[in-house]
């Protein structure tokens, strides 16, 4: 699935512009779930609460107070992940998407070949970033959340919480599937926590201090090898 967002203050341009997604999606046999915005207030409001939501975000340009570079630049200190293309009617804004890693830019009305284009290195950017996130489901949503994000998961029976600083993320599974699909990035520090080791800041007895001040209990059977780990990530920072 592509979870597509398309944010235009003009109801008919996302009408059109949806609408040539929806057929080259079906086309290519590939399910998109579309999110419409009018405001690039509404889109980061919504995104706030939605973190981890969306895949690729269509963004027009001249939009009411905040238009498309603003709100780009403040979805990129939401989600550093998430693609963006610029849609505009303008042509001399076409250098301004680089300083925020915008896949592309297109000119209004959009033709079927330039779509076809920016969703090939969408679904090929996405691909690629799938090593520096981690991929969970909680319902009929999928979450995409960038390992960089990430503080800690706690478990507890069978559901599993990846914690953020800005929200917590709620899954069925079990911790020791998650260690083994991270990898060494993450440290298992008890029985119930598993731990970013670049988000410690300090081991304090039998408790790690993490960057934002949290504290986790270190279990007696994991301190040995939990010390080991970090010590390791630390001098290869």
């Amino acid at each position: 699935m592509l979870r597509i967002g398309i944010c235009d203050d003009v109801y008919d341009a996302r009408l059109v512009l949806r609408s040539a997604l929806e057929r080259i999606l079906e086309r290519r046999h590939v399910e998109g779930r579309f999110f419409e915005f009018s405001s690039g207030e509404g889109l980061l409001r919504w995104l706030e609460s939605h973190a981890g939501e969306l895949d690729l975000v269509f963004l027009d340009m001249e939009m009411g107070e905040l238009d498309g570079m603003e709100t780009a630049r403040r979805l990129r200190a939401l989600d550093v992940g998430l693609q963006l293309v610029f849609v505009t009617g303008y042509a001399d804004h076409v250098f301004d998407g680089y300083s925020v890693g915008a896949l592309g830019y297109l000119l209004k009305p959009p033709g079927a070949e330039q779509l076809e284009e920016v969703l090939d290195r969408a679904q090929g950017a996405l691909y690629r970033d799938l090593d520096r996130a981690y991929i969970c489901r909680s319902g009929d949503t999928h979450y995409r959340i960038p390992l960089g994000s990430i503080s800690y998961f706690v478990s507890d029976r069978r559901q599993v919480t990846c914690v953020t600083p800005g929200r917590e993320y709620t899954f069925y599974g079990k911790l020791d599937a998650v260690a083994a699909e991270l990898g060494e990035a993450f440290v298992r520090i008890h029985q119930r926590y598993l731990v970013r080791a670049a988000a410690v800041d300090r081991v304090e007895g039998s408790e790690v201090v993490l960057r934002d001040g949290a504290r986790l209990p270190v279990s007696r059977s994991c301190q040995q090898a939990a010390l080991l780990a970090l010590t390791r990530v630390e001098l290869e920072r």
